[in-house]
């Protein structure tokens, strides 16, 4: 995040001493971007409008336009997972080189979730019997809880470590002062309802608190242990995360649908009286691992949706001859 707010001053120190630019920069700007988006996207107009001499801001050119459609394709590239024909990310690549974003939406194939591709068939083997005695062995609404020894033995495969023993309790604190945060905004906004912009709110009241919202993204076709009812198979999930704690999931025809869902799950749990951080049981490529997820005072008769991410991986171990 220091380096983000290091590039946007080095932008802002740029317009400072060519003014008559900024206004003009600022007329690019797209009415649905981002305070986030925007930035970076100036940043990378900004850095290559040496490269096109024949540019003169406030009238347009083919110069002009082609910058524009550049800067938006490595947008929707860093920021919607866009692909283009390799030429074209090449460039786009090449353009962007020393421009850094933090904190971008990640997005994962099934492989990636399910872990093939890369593992052995020993692992492979290891996968299936833990599903087997996963699916014998209850609900994860029944392992919901930090510290019981059923969670120790079933994070303590070769997948996962499981967060730090402090992790609920360190980050409570910052929760706390979020649900305040939260609470106000949605009682400026009217109170919590359908028609507001669930993820704008959730993310501006996270981006006050001085942190930030992770996105990651999986089609559903692809999520593995979807309810025996569910037949639609099209469309995107959304799991939201907030300082590794995980917030909520939303489905939707598109990401932006399923993010939004997503937003509106995770501010449910504001409307107690309070919020906690907790170690609770999810299904993770398989496997039964304890995640950090944040609970309301309400109790849920059905578990909690399978991990999308996982940021708790052991460190990789070096074996010493």
């Amino acid at each position: 995040m220091a380096e983000e707010e290091k590039g946007v001053d080095v932008v802002s120190e740029f317009l400072s001493q060519n003014r008559h630019l900024a206004p003009w920069v600022e007329s690019l700007r797209g009415h649905c971007e981002t305070n986030k988006q925007w930035n970076a996207r100036r940043e990378f107009i900004l850095r290559n409008m040496e490269a096109f001499p024949t540019i003169h801001p406030g009238q347009p050119s083919p110069s002009l336009d082609r910058l524009l459609s550049l800067s938006m394709v490595w947008a929707n590239h860093i920021f919607l997972g866009c692909k283009y024909p390799q030429p074209v990310m090449d460039k786009i690549m090449e353009m962007a080189e020393g421009l850094v974003v933090h904190e971008v939406p990640v997005r994962k194939t099934r492989d990636e979730i399910m872990g093939k591709g890369k593992r052995a068939v020993s692992a492979d083997g290891e996968t299936d019997g833990s599903q087997k005695r996963l699916k014998a062995g209850g609900s994860d609404a029944d392992n919901c809880g930090a510290g019981r020894a059923g969670g120790r033995a079933g994070a303590a495969g070769s997948l996962k470590q499981g967060p730090p023993p402090q992790a609920a309790k360190e980050h409570q604190p910052f929760f706390n002062r979020l649900y305040k945060t939260v609470a106000w905004k949605l009682v400026s906004a009217g109170g919590f309802g359908p028609n507001l912009d669930h993820f704008d709110i959730l993310r501006a009241c996270v981006e006050g608190a001085k942190a930030s919202l992770s996105c990651t993204f999986v089609p559903l076709r692809d999520i593995p242990d979807l309810p025996a009812g569910r037949t639609q198979r099209d469309g995107q999930v959304c799991e939201l995360r907030c300082l590794t704690v995980y917030l909520g999931t939303g489905y939707g025809r598109d990401e932006d649908a399923a993010r939004a869902m997503a937003s509106k799950e995770a501010l449910k749990i504001f409307q107690g009286r309070k919020v906690t951080v907790r170690v609770c049981r999810r299904r993770f490529r398989g496997q039964d691992v304890e995640d950090l997820v944040l609970l309301d005072e309400q109790t849920r008769s059905s578990g909690l949706p399978p991990a999308l991410s996982y940021p708790f991986q052991p460190e990789p171990s070096t074996s010493v001859p």
